[in-house]
This record gives structure tokens, C-alpha cells and sequence, in this order.
């Protein structure tokens, strides 16, 4: 898996996992958990992975709403 995005807004996560799901794009969100250890202040951003063939499919779909890979 490589990774579309990497964020420490959950909007965006949301919001983006649910465009890929709906494009059947497989996802798989990493850091998850790690709020645990930073007591929830969301400082530590979460990743957003996709399978490489899917990568570039991905990644217009995000360019195609304003979505931004940094």
C-alpha cells in the first residue's frame, strides 16, 4: 500500500475515505490509535492508504475534490 494523504484533520479522513469507498477504492487508515498516546489533541496526523495500482485513480479523485496531498 503507499499512502494518498496525511492529515491530523479527521474531517478530511472522513471525508476522503468516504470518496474512496464509494469509487471502490480499497483504503486502509494508519495512526488510528496513536491519539492514545498524544491524549486525543490531534497533533499527531493520520495516514490514508490505497493499494499502488490504485494510487493514481486516487489521487485525481482527491485533485477532483479540492482534497490537498501534500
Amino acid at each position: 500500500m503507499e499512502e494518498l494523504l496525511r492529515t491530523n484533520d479527521i474531517t478530511v479522513i472522513a471525508y476522503a475515505t468516504a470518496l474512496l469507498q464509494d469509487e471502490g477504492i480499497e483504503w486502509f487508515e494508519l495512526d488510528v490509535n496513536m491519539s492514545v498516546l498524544e491524549g486525543s489533541i490531534g497533533i499527531l496526523p493520520r495516514r490514508l492508504m490505497v493499494r499502488r495500482d490504485e494510487l493514481a485513480r486516487a489521487r485525481v479523485l482527491m485533485h477532483d475534490h479540492d482534497i490537498r496531498l501534500d
